[in-house]
């Protein structure tokens, strides 16, 4: 998905002449801004410093590089000075635009220089501002039936906690909610073997993406050079809906579709319960396969997993890194799909401004220390979050 909005939604005109002409007087600011390419892409100084960067770097991934200080809104300018209209928007990092007035305004104010500089690790001694954000900003946004929250880094540091706290509430339940360990499991976990360290699996989707961690390229299968060469968890993986469009047309095709996957989900699960040494402790899945190459699945398919991921008491994971925040719509895609149970844990990132893990109070770790890292977020990012979110309430009430 990255590389096909890479190439296709920055708009490329090889022609010195204006196409459009955008004012964000309403937003605060006198600057006008307009699509005008002046130069072959990339131009000669973004490809000398691509250059640069190459010399120490493995960069070919980078198409031009950007003059930060003069973007605007939904243009992006290159060192070059050529001007694009950007659909990509920093791999959807972006909800307010370029150098948004609403966030350069918060983040030049004096009272949070501090927290510029004075960056806390939030797990041992947060300030009094982390934990009003943490109360007020992230918590009003939370999914529908999830309590708890972790802040992250990312996305991928997301994902990658979220597939720990399935395990933990898998095995919590396997002891009856013990919450001494056995020196077994003290000893064993030391060596990476049972019972301290159990062979469980996640279950996720064919041409899903979660991250690039070993643990989440177990459950990615959307392109081959992310995993080559890496070795990753044998984890089972069912089938995602293909629809055939126009919808409306295909109606029959699509359901028996959707009942396909959700036979092999099912197939697939009791496979991996009965047959193998490594039991579903959870499942992993995007509402909307994005860098699988924009696949959606419908509200009866998501019904269906929903009802399955409760039939065998496995949790529930529906990653938002790329869908949470209001671009379907609602501010989480998956609230489209009135599940009856609901997720047990969502994960979130790039366009909320900073990652995290919402979850159920039954999820929550009984131990301190089992979900942890120096940061535990960003106060800065989690900052822009509020500001975002306040403009995400003021324009779109509905969300």
């Amino acid at each position: 998905m990255a590389t096909l909005l890479r190439r296709l939604t920055i708009l490329r005109i090889h022609s010195s002449r204006p196409l459009h002409q955008a004012s964000l007087n309403q937003s605060g600011c006198n600057h006008e801004l307009e699509i005008n390419i002046q130069t072959e892409i990339p131009g000669p100084k973004s490809t000398k410093l691509r250059n640069d960067l190459l010399e120490c770097q493995q960069v070919s991934t980078v198409s031009f590089v950007s003059d930060v200080q003069k973007s605007l809104g939904n243009y992006i300018v290159d060192v070059d000075s050529n001007t694009y209209l950007d659909c990509f928007m920093q791999i959807a990092s972006l909800p307010l635009g370029y150098n948004s007035p609403d966030l350069i305004k918060a983040l030049s104010s004096p009272e949070n220089i501090h927290q510029l500089v004075n960056r806390p690790a939030m797990g041992w001694f947060p300030n009094e501002e982390w934990i009003r954000y943490v109360t007020n900003v992230f918590m009003a946004m939370a999914p529908p039936g999830l309590e708890q929250i972790y802040p992250m880094m990312c996305g991928t540091c997301s994902n990658e906690n979220a597939l720990k706290i399935a395990f933990m509430k898998y095995v919590d339940k396997q002891r009856g909610g013990r919450l001494d360990f056995t020196e077994e499991e003290l000893q064993s976990v030391m060596t990476h073997s049972a019972p301290g360290s159990p062979n469980l699996s996640i279950l996720s989707f064919k041409g899903g993406f979660h991250g690039r961690t070993v643990g989440l390229l177990s459950v990615s299968n959307s392109r081959a050079l992310h995993g080559i060469d890496i070795p990753t968890l044998k984890w089972p993986k069912a089938d995602f809906p293909r629809y055939k469009y126009p919808l409306g047309e295909n109606q029959d095709i699509n359901r028996a579709e959707d009942l396909r996957c959700l036979e092999i989900l099912e197939d697939t699960i009791r496979e991996q319960n009965t047959k193998t040494d490594a039991p579903v402790a959870g499942m992993i899945v995007e509402p909307i396969q994005a860098e699988g190459g924009d696949f959606h699945g419908s509200k009866f398919f998501f019904q269906g997993v929903d009802r399955i991921a409760h039939k065998y008491d496995i949790s529930l994971i529906i990653d938002e890194v790329q869908t949470g925040g209001g671009s379907t719509g609602k501010m989480w895609c998956h609230e489209h799909f009135e599940l009856e149970h609901g997720p047990d844990i969502v994960t979130f990132s790039k366009k909320m401004l900073s990652g995290g893990i919402y979850h159920k109070k039954t999820h929550r770790p009984q131990h301190a220390g089992r979900i942890l890292n120096t940061w535990l977020g960003d106060p800065i990012k989690s900052l822009c979050s509020l500001k975002s979110g306040n403009t995400f309430r003021r324009k779109i009430p509905w969300l």
